[in-house]
């Protein structure tokens, strides 16, 4: 009964401790054949500089920035808006980073 107490305190803890925070930013996407291999691979250069979960969303769907085919996946056209989603331990550099690709690239 106390190996059971105390396997109870520490998933308290640590469940106290987890991070909620993340930083999320919507882009419409502005070059003329949407997000193709080009772009989605420079994407996940970038991605992969940082720790934090990049994710990014449209329509319902979810890819991880950090995987090409994901991100491919989504079929991201010209106009269309999308979300992107950081959570981590560098999430504030890593959506600051992800965002001037975003700006300069697409």
């Amino acid at each position: 009964m106390i190996l059971i107490i105390t396997i109870t305190i520490i998933q308290y803890k640590m469940c106290a401790e987890k991070r909620i925070i993340m930083k999320e930013f919507n882009y419409t996407i502005t070059d003329p054949e949407g997000i193709h291999m080009r772009p989605a691979g420079e994407l996940v250069k970038v991605a992969k500089q940082f720790e934090s979960k990049i994710t990014i969303s449209k329509d319902g769907k979810m890819g991880d920035c950090k995987k090409v085919f994901t991100i491919m996946s989504l079929a991201v056209k010209n106009g269309q808006e999308v979300t992107i989603s950081v959570e981590g331990p560098d999430e504030e550099e890593a959506s600051k980073k992800v965002k001037e690709f975003l700006e300069t690239t697409m």
